[in-house]
């Protein structure tokens, strides 16, 4: 079965930084994508930050130049700073991984965890 767990998040003052991190466990034979969605109160959820195997990772326009993702094989972190407070929602890790050889590709989502900003 995989797991995908989350950690970090929390409460920042506007300008602070937090971190979180994603780790995906289970039978993979291979992890294709690893990213971040969240979503606020009232509000869709929506990309935030993604990296692929290969090439340059994908950022939502609002988080550009302040988030940074990165990933070391079945890890992902997401590095927040100048936080603020239209940054608070609950952020979730989404993985697309290929379970095995010749499988479909498949997604899962972590449970998500909380980034207040407070202002």
């Amino acid at each position: 079965q995989v797991q995908v767990a989350e950690s970090g998040g929390g409460l920042v003052q506007t300008g602070g930084s937090l971190r979180v991190s994603c780790t995906v466990s289970g039978g993979i034979f291979s992890i294709n994508i690893m990213g971040w969605y969240r979503q606020a109160p009232g509000e869709q959820r929506e990309l935030v930050a993604r990296a692929f195997p290969a090439g340059s990772p994908q950022y939502a326009d609002t988080v550009n130049g302040r988030f940074t993702i990165s990933r070391d094989n079945n890890r992902a972190t997401l590095q927040m700073n100048s936080l603020k407070p239209e940054d608070t929602a609950v952020y979730y890790c989404h993985v697309d991984v290929t379970r095995r050889p010749l499988d479909p590709r498949k997604e899962y989502w972590g449970r998500g965890t909380q980034v207040t900003v407070s202002s």
